[in-house]
């Protein structure tokens, strides 16, 4: 039997329209849109499948992603019942759809869990120009060490995520990373993007949501995992609630590690499997460990190929 690490991408992942094949041909699926958007308040039919401004707020984006996995991953638990999961593994965002897919907390309190958490995210960064920038072509030893300088002069830039060799993203403040540009440019960066973010991820400005959101996971979370979680801030596992509380309320001022993460569990599974919309994960586990085999479900065409593959 195939060793099998469950992954859940975070922001950025989301797309208009995504998640509307499950819920055009599945009943489970539209009951779990339906519960979900009562508890917040939300009509996630109308924020994910037409056009609006509110699928990009930190608030909404969050609790519409984590929504459509757990769907994906709900719909894939009817068609697999014999597949159980070795590891579980989100990116930011992702890592409580890992957590919820455990067994550690019922998708509709994560749902409300990842919307305040947004929303305490937005308020951190409501008075403060924050941002994100993704550099592209440095290692990472040279990013942090810009950063390191830049933080002995007083200006506040992080290592944010830490995605593949040669593309990490920083976090902190708009004019710090945008006086910092020409610097990666000129240490070697092919790009120094700042990305289209109104939030500083993964750094010590969130250091009050992550404060607030503790006494909620407290409240939700239980202990209960089916297999355990690899933490994006230690890359090693946990399955017990406090570790839980702790590493999530680091998570959010700690830098993400995920391609540790995946060079970590690389030789104790033989296979990951992706759930939600797009293929990020997929794509950076083949330029990190290309030998570890990723499949997705991402709607019923794919939820189907892979029951063909690995299902009995």
């Amino acid at each position: 039997m195939s060793k099998i690490a469950m992954i859940f991408a975070g922001q950025g992942s989301q797309a208009v329209g995504m998640g509307k094949d499950f819920y055009d041909n599945s009943a489970i699926a539209r009951e779990m849109f339906e519960k979900a958007g009562q508890r917040i308040g939300v009509d996630f039919k109308e924020l994910i499948f037409e056009e609006n401004e509110k699928l990009n707020e930190t608030a909404y984006t969050q609790p519409a992603i984590l929504l459509v996995q757990m769907v994906a991953y709900k719909l894939f638990k009817e068609a697999c019942s014999d597949i159980k999961a070795d590891l579980f593994l989100g990116h930011s965002l992702g890592e409580f759809s890992a957590l919820c897919a455990s067994g550690a907390i019922d998708y509709v309190d994560a749902v409300e869990l990842v919307h305040k958490r947004g929303l305490y995210m937005q308020e951190d960064c409501s008075e403060i120009e924050a941002g994100m920038m993704a550099i592209v072509g440095l290692d990472d030893a040279t990013v942090e060490s810009i950063c390191k300088q830049a933080q002995d002069a007083g200006k506040k830039v992080w290592p944010a995520n830490y995605n593949q060799d040669g593309q990490l993203v920083v976090a902190g403040l708009k004019p710090d990373l945008a006086s910092l540009e020409q610097t990666f440019k000129d240490a070697g960066a092919k790009r120094a993007l700042l990305l289209n973010m109104s939030v500083a991820s993964h750094c010590a400005l969130l250091q009050n949501a992550a404060q607030k959101l503790e006494p909620l996971m407290q409240e939700m979370l239980q202990d209960s995992f089916e297999a355990p979680i690899i933490s994006n801030v230690t890359t090693k596992p946990y399955s017990s609630k406090a570790e839980a509380v702790e590493l999530l309320k680091q998570q959010l001022t700690s830098p993400v590690k995920y391609k540790q993460s995946i060079q970590t569990i690389a030789g104790d599974v033989d296979m990951a499997i992706e759930f939600g919309n797009g293929v990020v994960l997929k794509g950076l586990n083949r330029r990190i460990a290309k030998d570890l085999t990723t499949l997705n479900v991402s709607d019923m065409a794919t939820l189907a190929k892979v029951k063909e593959q690995i299902c009995n």
